[in-house]
């Protein structure tokens, strides 16, 4: 899909990944990108630099995200490309408190059931749409040190899957973002920990390496090229990738 003249929406667009897509988007000719993020100032700060709209809306409430779709759909256009970018990070394993996995899980994953459960049928009727999902490299692989990232980021990236596989027919397109680690408010301070083992990657090529998966209607987009054989180890002995693992959460827990 080309994003030039689109009609584009970027959840956690205050900054990180989700400014950089914006303006990114911006540079290819995108008719409007609606900037959006529980942060509302930063939301307007990202739209003034691509003339676009900012909205603060909070992704893990369902209304918010049903109200974002409909009155962009009513103010703006049909929506073309959503993004659902927005997520957070919780340390800890089974131990996380109730509150905490429930408040994970509504960001990382709920956030994208609600995008698809409102705006997929919309797209589906017109015969087609893009969504672009932000998982994690913890999504295909795992997180060292967090159970609930690793947790939500896998079922972000089986949905991502599910909505690819079952309305491709539709003319639904779906591509899933699995970065490593990137210079974001998540990972400040963390420039030492596990995910950075191969570099911590600025936001800019992470955004640029989305809109050429995008334009290519590639489902998987993998910023640092290391994951893909990652990918390949884990599936060609399982029990071998789980004692590598064991020996980073050795060094890094």
């Amino acid at each position: 899909m080309e994003i030039k003249n689109r009609i584009v929406v970027v959840t956690g667009a205050a900054g990180g990944i989700g400014r950089a897509l914006a303006q990114t988007f911006a540079k290819a000719g995108a008719k409007k990108i609606v900037c959006v993020d529980l942060d509302g100032d930063g939301a307007e700060a990202t739209a003034k630099m691509v003339d676009g709209i900012g909205r603060k809306v909070d992704v893990a409430n369902e209304n918010d995200i049903k109200a974002l779709i409909d009155d962009t759909e009513n103010d703006v256009g049909p929506i073309d490309l959503f993004c659902s970018n927005a997520g957070i990070s919780v340390p800890g394993g089974p131990e996380v408190a109730n509150e905490q996995w429930q408040k994970i899980w509504d960001i990382n994953v709920m956030a994208h059931i609600y995008a698809a459960r409102h705006l997929a049928p919309k797209m589906i009727e017109r015969g087609g749409g893009y969504f672009l999902n932000t998982a994690s490299a913890a999504g295909l692989l795992s997180q060292i040190g967090s159970a609930p990232y690793a947790v939500t980021k896998h079922a972000a990236v089986g949905l991502a899957e599910w909505i690819a596989l079952t309305y491709g027919d539709d003319g639904i397109k779906v591509s899933v973002l699995c970065p490593q680690a990137v210079r974001t408010n998540m990972t400040k301070g963390k420039e030492d920990h596990v995910a950075s083992v191969d570099g911590m990657m600025d936001p800019e090529p992470v955004a640029q390496a989305c809109l050429e998966a995008i334009e290519q209607e590639t489902f998987l987009v993998l910023p640092h090229k290391e994951v893909l054989q990652y990918m390949r180890n884990k599936t060609d002995n399982y029990d071998r990738w789980i004692g590598g693992m064991r020996k980073l959460n050795r060094k890094y827990r």
